[in-house]
């Protein structure tokens, strides 16, 4: 299993919009692309303005495609309240309680 991680810093005031946004736009997009598996938001509590994203793929193939396919497209949908550029990084789960990953069974 791999997750996809992105950190998005909002403008001003738009975090709880931005998070709302990608619930309800990007979650169903999300939902229709193969090997997805599920989509964690947090809203920080320390920076107003910190978002973060982990989708949860069965495959880095599956994070892959998803990537060059869908997400220039929902990038550019939520740019009018992005206050940077969202940074993104890609993991192998190690370890998940929720997805019943033990630790050395990720792969």
């Amino acid at each position: 299993m791999y997750t996809r991680v992105v950190e998005l810093n909002s403008k001003p005031g738009k975090a709880k919009e931005l998070a709302s946004t990608i619930n309800e736009k990007v979650l169903p997009i999300l939902k229709k692309q193969r090997g997805f598996l599920d989509e964690a938001v947090f809203v920080s509590d320390t920076k107003a303005d910190q978002i973060l994203g982990l989708s949860f793929w069965e495959s880095k193939e599956d994070a892959d495609k998803y990537r060059q396919e869908q997400y220039p497209k929902i990038h550019e949908s939520l740019k009018h309240l992005l206050a940077s550029e969202p940074a993104v990084r890609t993991f192998e789960v190690h370890t998940s309680t929720v997805h019943h990953i033990a630790a050395g069974k990720a792969a």
